[in-house]
């Protein structure tokens, strides 16, 4: 490998090591992060769906007039009309939440994306383009990739990137970093992983006697 391509992997490695630490810091709950879908959104989902369940039904109650023509189900439910009106609206509403699965998805990363400062058109792109082929590995690949959320200053409550290590209204300091080699390190981290330097050893000193 060469030197320019290991700084390359060093890089990523940094980058995602630093992603991970600062995400430690955000508590994610499943109903408040499916908040961020547009309410619009949902609700068309759920016209849609009541239109298509309302249509099929439809179709096959006048279906059931015609002996030759109905033909999607068995005989034992072709005799029983509630029983096969019932598989029906199983049935579509199975496909109705596969899609609008999908659809809540692309909602989730294009708003999820944007809030974070990304480019939410590209990895909206991104993932749609991965479901024909390869499903959800779009959306695992933006969840590895996505940049952390910005949050409130602790001194003067000024919204600062994720990646921000000082407050730029302030200068208070956001992150802690290493003593010796001022690289940020974890909050649990007994060790620079960068100089190893012995943090807790650099903390004591800075103690006041």
């Amino acid at each position: 490998m060469s030197d320019y391509q290991q700084k390359i992997a060093e890089s990523f490695n940094e980058r995602k090591r630093l992603n991970q630490l600062r995400r430690r810091k955000e508590k994610l709950h499943f109903w408040n992060e499916f908040r961020i879908i547009p309410r619009w959104l949902v609700g068309l989902v759920i016209v849609l769906y009541v239109i298509a369940v309302g249509v099929a039904l439809s179709v096959n109650i006048s279906q059931q007039h015609n002996p030759n023509g109905n033909d999607m189900f068995p005989p034992e439910l072709r005799d029983n009309p509630a029983l096969a009106q019932l598989a029906l609206a199983g049935l579509v509403t199975l496909m109705s939440l596969f899609f609008a699965s999908f659809i809540f998805m692309l909602a989730y990363v294009n708003r999820d994306a944007s809030r974070r400062g990304m480019n939410s058109a590209l990895w909206t792109i991104l993932v749609l383009i991965f479901i024909p082929t390869w499903g959800l590995i779009g959306l695992v690949i933006y969840l590895l990739m996505r940049e952390p959320l910005p949050y409130p200053c602790p001194e003067c409550a000024t919204t600062v990137n994720a990646r921000f290590n000082f407050c730029p209204n302030c200068k208070c300091n956001l992150h802690p970093s290493c003593p010796q080699c001022k690289r940020e390190v974890g909050e649990l981290d007994k060790f620079c992983p960068h100089c190893g330097n012995d943090l807790k050893a650099s903390s004591d000193a800075l103690l006041p006697a």
